[in-house]
């Protein structure tokens, strides 16, 4: 069954409001994404996830950005407050795969059953800093080792992984949500430091692009480049779901509709519209179109590998990830 183009974060407060239930039951959309306007506590969260998947009559995915530090949907009392990533990069992978496997399980616990991460963009001296401490640091190796151990601790929870920012937004020294960062690196530098975590985690369900463009081999930002797709297709070997980042963000021209037009042509899979105006969106799900036979493949592999949550003492992994990082500060 064919479902529209876009995964939306139409939702304007806490509860779901009778014209946005009934907005989501026509459009159909494939997921979901919330923000902290959204939340409020476990219980209401949990409504509302299910209030979700009621409107559109399936278990649709649930997506937030949860990554820790500045990027944190779900915060105290309710929810515990993780550092930065590259706060605890130094402590290795055990501890960002137990890291990630609580926050799973803080999400999945919610009703949400993926998260806008790892971040696998590359720390550079100039790295914008919306964006650095939110990586696991410079060297490509390092950043992919510690990805694979954030994502497998997301998927032992049950939820999906979305890595991010496609093709690699490490050397931007822009932030995407206000202007259009440009890259001059070469395509030999781009492809042996930027794309390459992403080469090493390319098995992974889900990715996100990023709006930068990459001057050396495109004019067009990355989520509108049929290059660039390319690229994350064919020389980084990713064939998972291929999610914008928000349609909404600065950094892209035109309006809503256009660019969301354009990142489908450009070869993405899925449109991520987050200002949760339901006028606004209806235009967008229109020019977005239904799902593609390939994207609606790669959707559905993304969805295969959504399963119940493993097993496991979350007390005992609590207590292992405070005897590895004392100062975590994570209560």
């Amino acid at each position: 069954m064919s479902r529209s183009a876009t995964i939306l974060g139409g939702i304007a407060g806490t509860r779901l409001a009778p014209a946005e239930r009934d907005f989501f039951r026509s459009a159909d959309p494939w997921g979901f994404i919330l923000f902290a306007r959204n939340v409020e506590n476990p219980d209401q969260l949990r409504r509302l996830t299910g209030d979700l998947r009621e409107a559109v009559g399936r278990d649709a995915v649930v997506t937030v950005d949860q990554e820790g530090g500045r990027v944190q949907r779900l915060r105290a009392p309710h929810w515990r407050e993780w550092p930065a990533p590259l706060d605890q990069a130094e402590a290795g992978a055990r501890a960002m795969w137990l890291r990630y496997r609580l926050i799973g399980a803080e999400l999945r616990d919610a009703g949400i059953d993926s998260d806008c991460a790892p971040a696998l963009d590359v720390a550079q001296a100039d790295t914008h800093p919306f964006l650095r401490n939110r990586c696991f640091g410079s060297d490509p190796a390092r950043v992919a080792e510690l990805g694979r151990a954030a994502a497998d601790g997301l998927l032992a929870a049950g939820v999906l992984p979305i890595v991010k920012h496609m093709p690699g937004h490490g050397r931007a020294v822009a932030d995407s949500h206000h202007d259009l960062p440009t890259v001059t690196a070469s395509e030999e530098d781009l492809d042996a430091l930027d794309f390459a975590p992403f080469r090493a985690l390319k098995d992974l369900p889900m990715g996100m692009t990023g709006h930068i463009r990459f001057a050396a081999l495109d004019d067009a930002p990355a989520t509108a480049s049929a290059r660039m797709v390319t690229i994350i297709r064919e020389r980084i070997g990713f064939d998972g779901l291929l999610v914008t980042d928000d349609i909404g963000m600065n950094a892209l021209s035109g309006t809503e509709p256009e660019r969301a037009a354009a990142s489908i042509a450009a070869g993405c899979d899925l449109v991520l519209h987050c200002n949760g105006d339901i006028g606004m969106m209806e235009p967008v799900v229109a020019a977005a179109g239904s799902m593609s036979a390939d994207a609606q493949r790669r959707a559905d592999a993304a969805l295969a590998m959504r399963h119940p949550p493993e097993p496991a003492d979350l007390d005992a992994l609590m207590a292992e990830y405070r005897a590895m990082l004392p100062d975590s500060g994570v209560a």
